[in-house]
Formats: structure tokens, sequence, C-alpha cells
């Protein structure tokens, strides 16, 4: 007979052997080892001995390059070959098995193959027999050999017991490179067979049927390579299987090592799988080592990455910055030595939702949570990524910032000030050092900090008093009294006028510079400023913005401004301002603030220097007097804000009011983009976040949380409902009652929108003095986009609607007033978001039509009709 050559894929018995070809692992037969047989492993019970006898096997010849010759075949059903085999070691089968006791010869031994050959092994193998059953080695062992084999009953139950424990295991099938058959050896007479998850890798599906109709699926790219991958290292291999947890599927997620390591490590390498992040958590710090791997594969183009282009090395692109603003929790203005000031977001994370009930209340102390860690400090920042341009938002960078060699984004996460973005598998920028991050989330969810608390946090109110003279000279009388206030730089409005916040006193108040005049900067685009105006705001942005500083007042201003003196570190801000030529000495106030001395001092370095104002400044003429004549003082003229009606001059240089308001878009109609909108103020805001907290408390506790409507609702009732998204009670009124399915069509009183809500979740609005319209008037009003004409249907519809969404929803806004709010009526709006006009913007994009000859909007539906965008894309659809 001849000898081949063959490399031992898998066992199936102790005396049955799979076997492949060296050159080619596809080809596969089956070889018996001649004259003998072992017990057999079955689904309804394996017979004594069996695991032992297979495994004894297993151990020796899986996965080794050995000869065999065939003896004979035995044709009746599939033809099925008899032989020996030996291994590289000289050792030769089936007399180590005859001889250990695993297998035991077969009746008819005699009778199979006649040679000379054969009757020597036979006569070996009787003799071996014999000596094993002397020494009652193996299957003669008088007692022992039985298996208790069983399936995964109860998930929970066996991850509270083996959870972070390593099992030793044998992997009995390769499904894909992600997901494999195991037996888990729980102890020398009871295993485990079940189905195991590679934790932290999602590997292509190979071929394979599908139940419901019965067709084939084929194999994802590199879905084979991949199972046969682990296949030909893992099959019928001892491993260790570490437990991580449980998939929502009921199947365990495992660390799987062979004696070189992590199998997921191995795949990644090669290539073969992809990173996941719903393991993330469950393998702690060795998900790094994952993400290295596939960093390796991906930087190399292998397998799945072959196509990939690689991203910028962002540990290249380390830089030093100031941080200048803390726009949100998750958005930041950093500034370095070479570039103007650039907005940027922190990677993979976001700041609480403003749309959602129980995060909104931890914006102010998320953002205040960085602003202290971050304001005008040095930190050392990466680059991600960037997020491109789209729906109105400009380009920006995503960022890992490090203040003091410490992630800011970490810090945010485990305070409980952020949430963790999930990426989509193909979304590259993402942070570093995101499983830490993820991990960071549920720690704090666990320890229930920041905006995972069930209790919300106390509201801080700040009362303005810059609101009306007389408030502010109440509050001034207090304020005189004291030196040096620890206060907050909220908002510049120009080089010498501020909001400032007292947090201790809980005053907001608009200071002005005493003793200096700094040139006016432009309050909207189509002002012009004075000269170095801009210059002077701009330096007071750097220096000052969301700092936390130091003020005196001496007096107040003739419209409710503060005047007084600012420190930033110490240093008196309005000299600074003085150093850099931005501004000049007014001799009166600068007098009486009793800084005149130092002022002047400074106002002499910039004119010698000839810096900004003092350019073109001639020592031979006296100007410090003409400074100060026939300019009326900044600090007497009072700054247009969001929150009051600014003045501004018509084409005749008559007067005209303009009314602004701040605004949160609470909900937008899909039908018509009527907006929803809460007016924000003090007056409004802190009243329904307290009559909020309140009804939330209310509604939690017995016996309010088991009382009922008393009867079916009707039209026109003020109720309590429970918001499907959140759970959370909210005042309603029923509009419409389907009493057929017991449902009622509700208006959220507060926000606007609508919903469809079952009886039983609907309870009656008492008591009616606290919570009742009366106590506090419904706060969602309506508003109508002032000269826009939105799509009435269709595709074009929805992309407006998408449009506001992205845009606005859910966000502040300020508001310009045009009319309507009586009895009930829409108000007539602008909307801004930040310095961009929404309404034109919507018409510039194609996304609506002007309803009114307004010149600004005119020029940009012109634009739009150019570029075809929107509803202009087929040509103007006004010709006939």
């Amino acid at each position: 007979m001849p000898i081949s050559q063959a490399k031992v894929k898998s066992v199936t018995s102790g005396d049955t052997l799979i076997l492949t070809s060296v050159n080619n692992p596809n080809q596969e037969r089956t070889l018996s080892l001649a004259f003998v047989s072992a017990p057999r492993l079955r689904k309804d019970g394996d017979e004594p001995f069996a695991f032992a006898s297979r495994d004894f096997l297993r151990r020796t010849v899986v996965g080794k390059v050995v000869q065999f010759k065939i003896l004979y075949s035995i044709p009746t059903g599939v033809k099925r070959d008899y032989g020996t085999v030996v291994l590289q070691t000289g050792e030769s089968l089936p007399d180590a098995s005859v001889s250990e006791g695993w297998v035991k010869l077969r009746d008819d031994a005699g009778r199979k193959d006649e040679s000379e050959e054969s009757r020597r092994l036979l006569d070996l193998l009787e003799l071996e027999e014999a000596r094993a059953k002397a020494a009652s080695k193996g299957l003669w062992a008088p007692e022992g050999g039985k298996i208790e084999t069983h399936d995964l009953q109860n998930h929970n139950d066996f991850l509270e017991q083996w959870k972070g424990k390593s099992l030793e295991s044998i992997v009995e099938r390769v499904l894909t490179g992600d997901r494999m058959i195991a037996r888990l050896l729980l102890s020398a007479t009871k295993h485990l067979q079940t189905l195991v998850l590679v934790g932290g890798i999602r590997a292509p599906m190979t071929k394979r049927t599908n139940t419901s109709d019965g067709k084939e699926v084929p194999a994802e790219p590199f879905g084979t390579e991949a199972q046969q991958f682990v296949e030909s290292r893992l099959l019928q291999r001892s491993v260790k299987v570490e437990v991580l947890g449980v998939s929502p599927q009921g199947q365990l997620i495992c660390v799987v090592r062979h004696p070189n390591g992590s199998i997921a490590e191995f795949l990644l390498k090669a290539g073969l799988a992809r990173c996941t992040d719903h393991h993330s958590t469950l393998l702690g710090g060795e998900m790094t080592v994952l993400r290295q791997a596939e960093k390796h594969a991906k930087d190399n183009k292998i397998g799945l990455f072959k196509g990939h282009v690689n991203t910028k090395d962002s540990a290249a692109g380390a830089s030093d910055a100031i941080v200048t603003r803390v726009q949100t929790a998750d958005t930041i203005y950093l500034r370095n030595k070479s570039g103007p000031e650039t907005r940027a977001t922190l990677s993979s994370i976001r700041q609480p939702k403003p749309t959602d009930p129980k995060q909104a209340p931890f914006q102010a102390d998320s953002k205040e949570f960085l602003r202290k860690k971050l304001i005008g400090k040095h930190v050392r920042f990466t680059i991600d990524g960037t997020k491109p341009a789209s729906e109105g938002y400009e380009e920006r960078d995503v960022v890992t910032v490090n203040l003091n060699n410490k992630n800011v984004a970490l810090m945010l996460v485990e305070a409980g000030y952020a949430s963790v973005i999930r990426h989509r598998r193909d979304d590259d920028d993402r942070s570093p050092y995101y499983d830490e991050l993820l991990a960071a989330e549920e720690a704090a969810q666990k320890e229930e900090k920041g905006m995972w608390s069930p209790k919300p946090p106390a509201i801080k109110t700040y009362i303005d008093y810059s609101e009306n003279l007389q408030k502010a000279k109440i509050q001034a009388s207090v304020l005189q009294r004291q030196k040096k206030i620890p206060a907050i730089v909220d908002f510049v409005k120009s080089g010498s006028r501020f909001t400032i916040l007292i947090p201790r006193e809980n005053a907001k108040l608009t200071l002005v510079l005493s003793g200096i005049r700094a040139p006016r900067s432009a309050r909207n685009p189509t002002e012009k400023p004075e000269p170095f105006g801009q210059e002077a705001h701009d330096f007071a942005v750097r220096r000052c913005m969301q700092r936390d500083v130091e003020i005196d007042i001496e007096t107040t201003d003739k419209v409710g401004g503060f005047v007084g003196a600012l420190y930033v570190n110490r240093e008196n801000f309005a000299k600074l301002l003085l150093l850099e030529g931005l501004a000049s000495v007014h001799t009166y106030s600068a007098e009486q603030s009793g800084n005149a001395t130092e002022l002047f001092a400074a106002e002499e370095k910039a004119k010698e220097g000839r810096k900004a104002i003092w350019h073109d400044y001639d020592p031979t003429k006296d100007l410090s007097a003409s400074s100060n004549q026939g300019s009326t003082n900044e600090q007497a003229l009072p700054a247009p804000s969001s929150s009051s009606a600014a003045s501004t001059s018509n084409t005749n240089g008559t007067a005209t009011k303009q009314d602004y308001r701040d605004a949160l878009v609470t909900h937008i109609d899909p039908a018509t983009c009527t907006l929803k909108l809460q007016l924000v103020s003090p007056t409004t805001t802190t009243p329904l976040a307290s009559l909020m907290s309140a009804f939330r408390t209310f509604h939690l506790s017995p016996p309010s949380s088991a009382k009922s409507l008393p009867g079916p609702p009707k039209a026109g009732d003020y109720v309590a409902a429970k918001f499907s998204s959140d759970g959370e009670w909210y005042r309603a009124r029923i509009r419409r009652n389907d009493r057929e399915n017991k449902r009622a069509d509700v208006l959220f009183l507060d926000y606007g929108n609508s919903e469809l809500v079952p009886w039983d979740s609907l309870r009656p609005l008492e008591p009616q003095e606290k919570f009742g319209t009366r106590a506090l008037t419904p706060q969602a009003v309506d508003g109508v986009m002032s000269g826009v004409r939105w799509p009435a249907r269709g595709e074009y519809l929805a992309d407006a609607v998408r449009f506001l969404e992205d845009r606005i929803s859910g966000r502040e806004v300020v508001l310009r007033v045009h009319g309507g709010g009586e009895g009930g009526t829409p108000l007539q709006v602008t909307v801004f978001e930040g310095e961009v006009d929404v309404n034109g913007e919507a018409v510039g994009e194609g996304l609506a039509t002007i309803a009114t000859e307004d010149k600004e909007l005119l020029a940009k539906q012109e634009e739009a009709k150019k570029e075809r965008r929107g509803v202009w894309e087929y040509g103007d659809l006004t010709e006939d």
C-alpha cells in the first residue's frame, strides 16, 4: 500500500480522523484506524469514556502533519478507509491508542485484511490490548468515564458564577471568524457546550442558508478566509475562554486565547475582522490592543482594509493652544500662536441633550464645569478628524484636548456631564481614547453622576439688574460697598462694555469700564464700526470672554449700566486697552475713578509707540483735550440685546424699535413648518423649570402616581399626560378623543408637540392652583418665519423640515419679532442661530421661496435660482 501525507484537521472519535491535503486545505478525507473501535459521542448521551478516548487522539494528532497508509476499505454505504498513521515523532496509530486502553480491537479484526503486514500488526495490537486490560487502562478501568455534557440554560446565572474567570475549553466547531461552538470544561465530569462570540471584533459572515426561504446567502468578502484562518488555528485545540458577558441574543461573549495569545488580535492584524464598539466596556484595557491590531491592518491595507485611505496621524499634528471660549460642554474655541481663533468639537462626546427633559437641566452645569477647567488655559490638542460643512454648519475639527496630560473629554464623561457618541463602523473621526470614554460613561451611569442622576440640579437664576435704571441703582448701592467682587464675563458687547455674572449675588449686569472711551464696534453686519472698534472688541474677547474676573462698581449710567473697573488676573483691563492703543482716556471719568494717573501713563505709552488709534499721533498737537470733546462716551450708550428692543434708524433718519427675544425651539410642525417656541427669560424659564421639577416629583409619588381619570376624557380637558419617548408627565390638553381605541390626541402645552396617548397614561391636572394654566400659562407659542413661503407637500417640504430640525430644533435662538402674538395669533419672526439669519439661509438653499419683496431675501432667492438649489432644481417655477 502507498504511504501518503496529510494534515489532521480534527477527530470525530477515538478512532476516526479528518485529514486535509497539505497543499490544499479544502481537500478532505476521513480515515478510521484499522482493526479498532472507540466509544461514540452522541447527542442523546455519550458512551462511557467516549470523550476521554477522543481527547487522547485529539491531543496526539490534531494540527500535525502525518503519514498514513490505507490497509483496507469497506464499500458499504459511504466508502470508508481504514489504515495506520505515523507521526513525525515516530509514534504510530492505532498502536498508541490500544496501548493506552482508549480503543479496543474489533471482534472481526482478523477478517478485515489477511495480508502478512496486517497479521503482524494485529498480533502486536492483541498483545498491547492484553497489557492495557491487565493495567486497567482507559476503557478497561472498572469505573468512571461518564461525562455530563449540557447546553447553556440560564445565561444570567452562568455569567454571575463565571464572569471574569478563565475556563479550559475545546473549540468543537468554527462557524465564522468571530463565532464558534466551544466545549467548556467546568469540571472533570461536567462540560458545557455552547455558542461563543469572540469579544471586541466583528468578522464577515460565511456562506449560509436563509432559514425563512431556504435560499443560499453568499459569503461576505473575506468571510471564508476569516473562518478558515480561525479553523486552522483553533479547531479542536485546547484554549482558554474568559467569560465577559452575554449578548442581547443570549450568547456568551468571551476572550478566546490559545497559547500564542488572543485569536481576536491575530484576526485583526490579518485584516479579517473589524473592531466593534459594543464590547468595549467588557474588554476594558484590552480593547486598546485590538485597536492597535486593526490599525496595523489599515496601515498595511490588508484584507478588509485593502482600499483603506489612512487618515492623518493625529499624534504628528499635536499642537499647543489657548482655550478662548467654551460654547457648550462639547465645543470650544482655540487660538494658537500662528492662526486665528478656530472652533473645535471634542471627539466622540456630546453635551447633555437640550431636547431631553432629563439631560437638559444639566447643560449649564456641564458648560460651567468645562469653563472652570479650560478657559484661558494652555492645552495640547490633536486633530482626530474633520466634520465637513453641511446644512448650514461650517466645517470643524474634532479634537482630543489634554490639560496637564489629562484628557478633557474623559473628565467630562467621568463627571457625568457628557455622553459618548456611538459612531458608525466606518467613522474613523473618533477619539483615540474611545474605549476609555465608554468605560467612564458606564461607571458614571452606575454611580448616578451628573446627568445620570435621578435628581435634577438646582437651577441657578440670575436677576438682570441692568434691565432698568431703578433696579441698577438699588443693586449698585449694595455692590459699591464691596471691593474686588468675584465675577464672570458672560459676554463681550464691545471693547469696554461687558455682560457680567456675579454668582454669589445671583446678579447679572452690564459693566461699562470707567475712565476710558473705546471705539465702537459694529452691532450688526450692516453697521460700520469706528476705526479700531473691531480690534478693541476682539482684544476684549480674547482676554476677558468667560474669564473669572474681579470688579469694582463706582456708579451707574443713564440706562442701567454699571460703571466701574474690571480686573483680569488682577490687572485693570482699562489699562490694558490703553496700552494697546485701543482706547483713550476719558478725563472726567478717570479722575472720578481714582485711577487717572495709571490710565494717563498707559495712554502715553501707546502714543509713544504709535499703536492702533494713535498710529498717526503727532505730539506737536494737543489731542488729549479734543479726544473727549464732540464724541459721546461709550459708557453712556446702551447696546442692544436679544432680550430688549434695539433702536435703529430708518431711511428718514427717525428711530424705530426692533423687538428681539431669546427663545427655545421645541417643535417643528412637519406639515407647515410652523415653529413651537418657548420664550426664554427669567420670568418664564425659571417658573417652568420649577413647575416641571415639582410636577415630576408629584407624579412619581403615591397617591398621585396611582390616580387615573374619573371617566373618559373630553375634548378641551386639561390633563397630565405621559410622553412615550421619555416616560415623563407633562401638562396637556385633549384635542380629540378615540373612544373605540381608548386613546386621546393631546397637545403638550409647554412644548407644542402632540401625540396619541392611551387613556391609562392620562391623569387629572391637579392641583389646579399649583399646576393649572392659571398657575403658569402654557409656555409653547406659535411662530411663523417671516418673509418665507414653504413648499406645500412632497420631498421639498420634507427637505425643509429636515433643515429646520437640524438647524434650530431643540436650540436656543434669537427672534426678531415683526408682529403677531395678539389673541393667540402666531408671532411673525426672523430666526437667528448665532449670527446666521435662518430665514435667509432657507431661501438661499432653495428650501423656501420669498413671500415679501425683501431685498436681502430676493437676492438670496436669485442666487438659489442661479445655482438650481432645492425647489429651483428644474428651473424657475414662477415662469409661465
